[in-house]
């Protein structure tokens, strides 16, 4: 999907896949997880920058990159609101090269929202974006539903696409928001 695609739904203030919230899975593994390595996360297709805002909050050095300008400047506003230091920015996370390679990508439901034949781009990027020991944790959407987006997935194909790439180090069916119960699954997985 286009920047004019994502960008228009935002300016009709059609953000059905705005929670108003961060990821609840997300919550739970950086209160779990206080001490995690690396200082800089990666926040491709952020949205209005709930997850970013919450990686923030955790104390690390967070970049939020979305294709729309709405949501780099409703992000960057969030983050300036509530005194978090994140910097928000419009990129093409499978085309553009990242500014510098991170220690986190973190992404929640983006793998779901391009179109499914960009889906070998998407690990590119994520390797791209990486550096070497980095660390990719996605709240993958396992839904069927191929006229998306959202357009469906499996933990099958998420295996297949990534595992020759990077090492599993856990998985697990997350809290989730209440139209999402039992319908995510987290992936953590460590490029070599």
């Amino acid at each position: 999907m286009s920047q004019d695609y994502w960008e228009k739904l935002y300016q009709a203030g059609d953000m059905r896949w705005e929670k108003g919230a961060p990821s609840p899975g997300l919550v739970d593994f950086l209160t779990a997880h206080r001490d995690l390595p690396g200082e800089t996360v990666c926040v491709p297709g952020g949205g209005t920058g709930h997850d970013a805002c919450e990686w923030a909050k955790a104390g690390f050095r967070v970049y939020g990159y979305d294709l729309a300008p709405s949501a780099v400047g409703l992000s960057a506003e969030r983050a300036r609101t509530n005194g978090l230091r994140a910097e928000f920015r419009c990129a093409d996370f499978l085309r553009d090269e990242p500014p510098f390679p991170f220690d986190w990508v973190f992404e929640h439901t983006l793998f779901c929202a391009i179109q499914p034949g960009e889906r070998d781009r998407y690990v590119e990027a994520v390797c791209r974006w990486l550096k070497p020991g980095g660390q990719y944790l996605a709240v993958n959407y396992l839904i069927p539903d191929m006229d998306g987006p959202p357009f469906g997935t499996t933990a099958e194909e998420i295996w297949k696409r990534f595992s020759p790439h990077f090492h599993l180090k856990s998985d697990w069916v997350p809290r989730s928001y209440p139209n999402r119960t039992g319908l995510e699954r987290i992936f953590w997985w460590q490029k070599p």
